[in-house]
């Protein structure tokens, strides 16, 4: 999926070009809570941990937050340091079928469920998190 310009939304029903998605969610804390919250249980799946190379799991959770993060507004980090995030491509050498889909976005859940965000922003980012896993299924 290919990253847009900052993800903006529409507060009280003005749309306010300076407030990103990324900024009325909470910004950091917050991509940073749900990101923590998410590799706190990847790492202990069965199924997942074969997926990451040497279980480096803050090297992963940093560019899923810097990713995250950049997607919906907020520091460029990603593409300053890594360039187009190009998805499909740097998940191209590993194994990703519909069972590890799911049991990515299981966790994904239970993360954004820790963080509380409020129901309409958290359809948002829960719509983009299961639209991103569909694309990057590569074993049918």
């Amino acid at each position: 999926m290919q990253p847009p310009g900052p993800q903006r939304i529409s507060i009280d029903g003005i749309d306010d070009d300076a407030q990103t998605f990324y900024a009325a969610v909470g910004g950091h804390e917050t991509f940073e809570a749900i990101v923590s919250g998410f590799y706190a249980r990847v790492a202990n799946d069965e199924l997942l941990v074969t997926i990451y190379p040497d279980h480096d799991w803050a090297a992963a959770a940093q560019r899923l937050l810097m990713f995250l993060e950049q997607y919906w507004g907020g520091p460029t980090t990603y593409s300053e340091l890594r360039g187009h995030p190009r998805l499909r491509m740097r998940h191209a050498p590993f194994r990703i079928d519909v069972t590890a889909r799911d049991t990515w976005l299981r966790h994904m859940r239970a993360a954004l469920d820790d963080v509380g965000l409020a129901p309409a922003n958290d359809q948002v980012l829960w719509s983009y998190l299961t639209t991103a896993a569909d694309a990057l299924v590569n074993v049918r």
